[in-house]
C-alpha cells in the first residue's frame, strides 16, 4: 500500500540491471511512493540489462553514465536536474564489480590492475558521485544519499575477494563525506549492508547458493529480500529518517548480531 512517502521528491537511481536487482525494485517502489527520478548505468551494463523496460514502467529518463568518469557524472547530475525540474532529494548508488572475481582469479593471485578497477568501480565511484553532487549543487537540504554494501567489509568470506576491500572503502567514504555534506547542506549519507540477495550479480559469485542457505539459517528473521531492501531504501529517502547519517545500516534479518542458531546446530549434528 502506497503512502506517498516520497511525493514531490526527485532523485537518481544507479545500477538497475534487470528485474532481480535491488535498484530495479527500488525504482518501482520510489515511483509507487510518489517520487520521480532518472535512471543511470554504465553503457556496457545497459547493453546487458533491461533498463529501458524499467524506464517505460516508471516514466523515467535514462541517462548513461560511467560512475568512474567525473565528466559523465557531471553531465548526469546537471541533466537530471533539468529533466526533473529542480534539485535532487535522493540518490541510490547500487554499483559493484570485480574483474578478478568475474575472471576467477584467486585472492592470492590478484591482477593488481583489475584490483584498482574493483576499487574504482565499487568504492571510489561513491566519492565521485558525492563530490559531483556537491560541485553541481544538486542536492536539496535534508536530501538522502545511499550506497549498498555487504558485511564482507568487516568480516572475511570465501570468494568475495577484492570486493571486500572495495566495500570497506565505500563505507569509510560514507562516514567522511557524510560529515562534510551534513555540515554543508544537511544532506545525509549512509550505507545499507544487505543480506546475500539473489540478484544477477550476487548469484554469479562462486558458492553463492550455499552461503545464501547458511545466512538464512543464521538470520532469525531470514534473509532480507530485494523487495525488503527497496522498502528500507524508501524509508531512508523519506523525511522520517532525517537525523540518520554516517551510518552503516545492517539490513540482514539479524545475521550480523547472531553467534549461532538452533537451525545451524541441528544441521551440523545430523
Amino acid at each position: 500500500m502506497a503512502n506517498n512517502l516520497l511525493k514531490g521528491k526527485r532523485g537518481i537511481i544507479f545500477g538497475a540491471l534487470d528485474e532481480n536487482s535491488i535498484a530495479w525494485k527500488t525504482a518501482l517502489k520510489v515511483k509507487e511512493e510518489g517520487g520521480s527520478f532518472t535512471l543511470t548505468n554504465a553503457p556496457i551494463a545497459m547493453r546487458m540489462g533491461k533498463i529501458n523496460e524499467l524506464a517505460k514502467m516508471c516514466n523515467a529518463e535514462v541517462i548513461p553514465a560511467d560512475a568512474t568518469s567525473e565528466e559523465d557524472l557531471n553531465n548526469l547530475f546537471v541533466k537530471s536536474m533539468e529533466v526533473l525540474g529542480g534539485k535532487l532529494d535522493f540518490v541510490l548508488h547500487s554499483i559493484g564489480m570485480s574483474p578478478n572475481v568475474r575472471k576467477g582469479r584467486t585472492y592470492g593471485d590478484l591482477n593488481y590492475e583489475w584490483f584498482l578497477k574493483t576499487l574504482d568501480i565499487s568504492g571510489v565511484s561513491f566519492h565521485k558521485v558525492l563530490q559531483t553532487a556537491e560541485k553541481t549543487d544538486a542536492m536539496n537540504e535534508w536530501g538522502s544519499i545511499l550506497a549498498l554494501t555487504y558485511i564482507a567489509a568487516q568480516r572475511t568470506y570465501p570468494d568475495y575477494s577484492d570486493m571486500a576491500q572495495a566495500k570497506a572503502v565505500l563505507e569509510s567514504i560514507a562516514r567522511s563525506y557524510g560529515q562534510r555534506f551534513a555540515k554543508l547542506k544537511k544532506v545525509r549519507v549512509n550505507t545499507i549492508s544487505q543480506s546475500p540477495t539473489k540478484t544477477t550479480a550476487g548469484s554469479g559469485i562462486s558458492g553463492f547458493d550455499v552461503f545464501y542457505d547458511f545466512a538464512q539459517m543464521m538470520s532469525p528473521l531470514g534473509n532480507a529480500s530485494a523487495e525488503d531492501c527497496a522498502n528500507y531504501i524508501v524509508a531512508m529517502f523519506s523525511d522520517f529518517t532525517r537525523m540518520v547519517t554516517m551510518q552503516n545500516l545492517m539490513h540482514d534479518g539479524g545475521f550480523s548480531s547472531t553467534g549461532i542458531t538452533q537451525d545451524l546446530i541441528d544441521r551440523l549434528t545430523k
